[in-house]
């Protein structure tokens, strides 16, 4: 059973996975190499993330190692509606996600996904995790733990563990050295800037661009809107990261200052009315405010509306507010994530790393069954290495390897100047 908008689109979205997959080297080797060891056999997993080409990909995998899996939308506006009808149609995998469902089918599509009595569970933001341990708590018993792909979620699921309330042992895929080196960096640095060209269709060159959080993310967004011509500010609260972020070139400065000259705002921090009240009230006629952390809460979009004496919609995936003074805030993908809402997403080439990840990592939680106390847990060094050495050995390039004396050397005390 599923619940997806239109089976039709299946043909449509069986080539676009397939385009995605020949950018993904490492997920085709683990596809092929774990459809004769099926380590997975026999195991329900429940995943709670975008539905897109790449993650298709991931599931044809787990399937292909053996595992039962359903999947829902960890996001409203991120369902790929080919997609979903590909996987359910062709490759006969549960899907509840539709494109721009409402918080209350969101909301009943976890509950389907958890209806599968998951043993393990793959969130992208802590949604289905915390759904569980807050209304299936009878699902507990049976749980090998989760894994969690984003810098929100982690955050989430920290948070569960201080409280005591998280009760399973979650891999922090996030965390993972092929994950947030490269998926945070250049794919949100690309697919970021992919959304807001193509909602707006306004030339960066030139124009001021505001990156609010100097993560992972921001680093990538701020390098590729300044490899645009782009003129970069970047606001931050960690005194590291603004030092880091002065020291790449970037003028750094206080969000209400930098309100004030922007032509683009986008957060990236993960946290709650970053973009609020007294920077609406400062921001040129015209800025564009965009949102490419997990959840909508970083803009105070309730301030906005309150603000606002008019909304229209001049483009797709474009809402224009106009305040009581004139000046017009254009607010893009309803302040979801504009990489997904209005645009495709991670490229593939990246999202092979991360799922790679995420599928050792459900081998590893069922290897390491018991032995895993209730926590967040990194992914273990050797997964990483693994995933790079995949991941080179597919773009044809050879490193060198360290002599017996090197190693020696770097194992001993001994020997100084």
């Amino acid at each position: 059973m599923s619940d997806i908008t239109n089976p039709a689109l299946a043909d449509q979205g069986s080539k676009r996975i397939d385009w995605a997959l020949a950018e993904m080297p490492v997920m085709r080797d683990l596809m092929q190499r774990l459809a004769e060891e099926r380590p997975l056999d026999g195991l329900r997993l429940s995943g709670c993330l975008h539905i897109t080409t790449e993650t298709a990909n991931l599931a044809r995998t787990l399937k292909a190692a053996g595992a039962d899996l359903v999947l829902c939308a960890s996001n409203p506006l991120s369902t790929q509606d080919d997609v979903a009808a590909a996987l359910v149609e062709r490759h006969g995998i549960p899907v509840f996600a539709r494109r721009g469902e409402s918080t209350e089918v969101y909301y009943q599509h976890l509950r389907s996904a958890l209806d599968h009595q998951p043993q393990i569970t793959l969130d992208d933001g802590a949604d289905l995790i915390s759904e569980l341990h807050k209304n299936r708590a009878d699902l507990l018993p049976q749980m090998l733990g989760g894994t969690e792909e984003t810098t929100t979620g982690v955050i989430r699921l920290r948070a569960m563990a201080a409280d005591g309330a998280l009760r399973v042992p979650v891999l922090a895929v996030n965390d993972a050295m092929t994950k947030h080196l490269f998926d945070n960096r250049y794919g949100t640095g690309q697919s970021a800037l992919d959304g807001i060209i193509r909602a707006t269709n306004i030339l960066l060159a030139g124009k001021t661009f505001t990156v609010i959080g100097y993560g992972w993310c921001g680093r990538g967004v701020a390098r590729r809107a300044a490899g645009h011509g782009a003129k970069i500010i970047v606001c931050e609260v960690e005194p590291l990261r603004a030092l880091e972020a002065a020291m790449d070139g970037y003028r750094v400065m206080p969000l209400l200052e930098a309100a004030r000259q922007s032509d683009f705002m986008l957060t990236v921090t993960g946290d709650k009315h970053v973009i609020d009240r007294a920077h609406l009230d400062v921001m040129k006629d015209g800025c564009v405010i965009a949102n490419a952390g997990h959840f909508n809460v970083e803009i105070n979009l309730e301030a906005l509306q309150a603000m606002s004496r008019d909304k229209q919609q001049p483009r797709e995936h474009v809402e224009e507010y106009v305040l009581a003074d004139g000046r017009r805030i254009r607010l893009l993908a309803e302040g979801r994530l504009v990489n997904l809402a209005a645009a495709e997403g991670h490229p593939s080439a990246v999202m092979d790393m991360s799922f790679a990840n995420q599928v050792l990592g459900v081998i590893h939680l069922t290897q390491q069954h018991g032995q895993l106390s209730p926590g967040v847990h990194s992914v273990p060094p050797e997964i990483d290495q693994e995933i790079a050495r995949l991941k080179l050995a597919a773009m044809a390039i050879d490193i060198d390897t360290l002599t017996d004396v090197q190693q020696a050397y770097l194992a001993s005390w001994q020997e100084g100047t």
